[in-house]
């Protein structure tokens, strides 16, 4: 299948590492040229070298804290100077800390807020006008399986992620007339470094096998492979909706 992406250019949040850098290898694979961005300069260039060698596809290395909003602005300012403008605009970040209501303190949530929700408003905010006057473009926000099951000890996760997911519907009404379309992608249980990290701080996490019918965790090429679908011309008529890549895990029937 022509996904009929060649010659896009896209934005993806942290992506110098895990599923952020999953997405931004698959859509240069499709022919995007891809910016991408992470908090660690030297691990950033590594994948920018590394996504380079397999794509042949230029890359464009944005180092920075999407949380903050000057890194924001500085990023932005940086983008929009080189490139006036995206086709493709990939939210995500890292997720929040895990812990239970009462061992979070107001920073927490505050900090949550600017991690989660704050960047990803602020990104679709700068960008947006490009892609109205292009009359296309692709807004994906990565949020997690939690939007629509919560998952224990990720209270902030749970919260804060579904204003997400709230956002972008709310937005892909109001953007449907103007070509673009906006989704939300849910991933599950993947093999990423914060998996690794929430099965060492708890040990029960690896038994979340049980509970997905597929029986396995999931490979981040498997969820990048969902984002570069959407973010495609091919799927063009799919707007507004949170898909789960999750293995089955989540149980709601819509």
């Amino acid at each position: 299948m022509d996904l009929r992406l060649k010659g896009k250019v896209a934005f993806i949040g942290a992506s110098s590492e895990g599923l952020g850098k999953a997405v931004a290898k698959e859509l240069a694979w499709e022919g995007v040229e891809v910016i991408i961005n992470g908090r660690n300069r030297a691990t950033l260039e590594k994948t920018k070298t590394e996504i380079e060698e397999i794509s042949q596809v230029k890359v464009y290395a944005e180092a920075g804290d999407l949380s903050i909003p000057e890194d924001r602005d500085r990023i932005v300012k940086s983008v929009l100077e080189k490139y006036k403008g995206i086709d493709i605009l990939v939210t995500n970040t890292g997720g929040p800390k895990s812990a239970k209501f009462e061992n979070l303190s107001q920073e927490d949530w505050d900090n949550s807020y600017h991690l989660l929700l704050g960047s990803a408003v602020s990104l679709i905010r700068s960008f947006l006008p490009g892609m109205k006057e292009k009359q296309w473009g692709r807004i994906i926000a990565i949020t997690s399986q939690a939007v629509k099951q919560p998952v224990d000890n990720l209270i902030l996760s749970n919260s804060v992620r579904a204003s997400v997911a709230g956002l972008v519907k709310s937005l892909s009404n109001e953007m449907g007339i103007h070509n673009i379309t906006v989704n939300n992608v849910m991933p599950g249980y993947t093999k990423t470094n914060r998996l690794k990290n929430l099965i060492e701080k708890n040990p029960d996490f690896e038994k979340a096998k049980a509970e997905i019918p597929l029986g396995r965790f999931a490979e981040p090429e498997e969820f990048a492979a969902a984002v570069t679908f959407l973010a495609s011309e091919r799927a063009g008529y799919i707007t507004g909706v949170s898909l789960a890549v999750d293995g089955g895990w989540i149980k709601n029937l819509l």
